[in-house]
């Protein structure tokens, strides 16, 4: 579900060797593609769009190229467009993707950004042989700093999923970035967003009933992904559409103690802060960062063993990726175009 166009299947992040071939113009929108990069093979592709592998003629430094065919957009899908690369160029933080260059010529625009090569966070979680509370809390920490970064510059992000969060190599302390810029928008007063979009299962009860909204969307979605990383499984998980709309919508979820029995009663209250129905009540970026299962004693965390908890978190990331393989060749839809009526569904 999005609320754009669409995106690509394979989404892709930096290798060690990248380095900025054009640091000093600050992303400056080139005109001439080919002079700078040779094109390798094809990482993902979209309906309107190819990722593939690149290389600087003159650095020999590996990224990932976004290729977009003009022909292909439609008005709304260029805007879109537009609106990723003025967001991503204002971004420069180490847990975020990064943009390096912009081209744009007759055909088509060409996105150089760094090229992930770690695949996702949650590919690695779940080939961990022991897993505790702490490794969770430290995950945690990464992404509230980086959502918190983005929300002080006013981007939403409006996607954050397991998808999006990706590794920059296959080192096992590699660095944790949040990709996939696509739905992502300036939100430069509160509740000026209107667009519904998002992923099933992590989008905001405030964009499934159709109102305004701003940046607090970002964090019930944080929500959902630190449920997810703690329990091993979404909060909300209903087979049923309209049933999972209606309970986001309502908040409804539960901590059921064969998984939650052994999680700290501080994580399980930072959850229930940030999946709050009501936005205003819902805890900020600044405010996530300042929770005490955030600032306390991490390393007490260690003894909190997830054992359990990981082998429900391989069987949820085994589904969610089967679903990924058998959705690969789909565009991204919107919201409202999911078969039936969004307003229908949340009737």
């Amino acid at each position: 579900m999005g609320c754009g166009g669409s995106k690509e299947t394979g989404a892709v992040a930096p290798s060690k060797k990248s380095a900025p071939p054009s640091e000093s113009k600050d992303q400056a929108t080139g005109t001439n593609f080919g002079k700078q990069y040779r094109l390798g093979k094809e990482l993902g592709s979209g309906a309107f769009s190819t990722v593939k592998e690149g290389f600087h003629k003159e650095t020999k430094a590996e990224y990932a190229v976004k290729i977009v065919t003009k022909s292909k957009l439609t008005y709304e899908d260029e805007a879109a467009l537009k609106d990723e690369i003025s967001v991503l160029k204002e971004l420069n933080h180490p847990n975020i993707i990064r943009l390096y260059d912009v081209f744009e010529e007759k055909d088509y625009y060409f996105l150089v950004t760094e090229k992930m090569m770690g695949g996702e966070l949650f590919d690695r979680i779940v080939q961990k042989s022991y897993y505790n509370e702490k490794e969770a809390r430290d995950t945690a920490l990464v992404l509230f700093q980086a959502i918190s970064y983005c929300h002080q510059k006013k981007i939403a992000h409006r996607d954050l999923k397991p998808e999006n969060l990706l590794l920059t190599s296959t080192d096992s302390d590699s660095n944790i970035k949040i990709a996939d810029f696509g739905f992502a928008k300036k939100c430069p007063k509160p509740n000026s967003l209107t667009t519904q979009c998002g992923t099933p299962g992590y989008v905001a009860p405030e964009i499934l009933e159709g109102t305004p909204y701003d940046m607090q969307a970002d964090m019930w979605s944080l929500g959902v992904i630190v449920y997810i990383i703690l329990g091993g499984y979404p909060p909300f998980m209903e087979q049923n559409q309209r049933e999972l709309f209606r309970k986001i919508r309502k908040g409804q979820y539960q901590f059921h103690v064969e998984y939650w029995g052994q999680v700290s009663e501080d994580a399980k209250d930072l959850i229930r802060s940030l999946l709050v129905v009501k936005p205003s009540a819902r805890y900020t970026a600044t405010h996530a960062l300042n929770n005490k299962w955030i600032t306390g004693d991490a390393n007490s965390l260690k003894e909190h063993d997830l054992a359990d908890n990981l082998k429900k978190l391989k069987a949820f990331n085994a589904k969610r990726k089967m679903k990924a393989a058998v959705k690969a060749v789909m565009a991204t839809q919107k919201l409202n175009s999911l078969g039936v009526n969004l307003k229908e569904m949340l009737d």
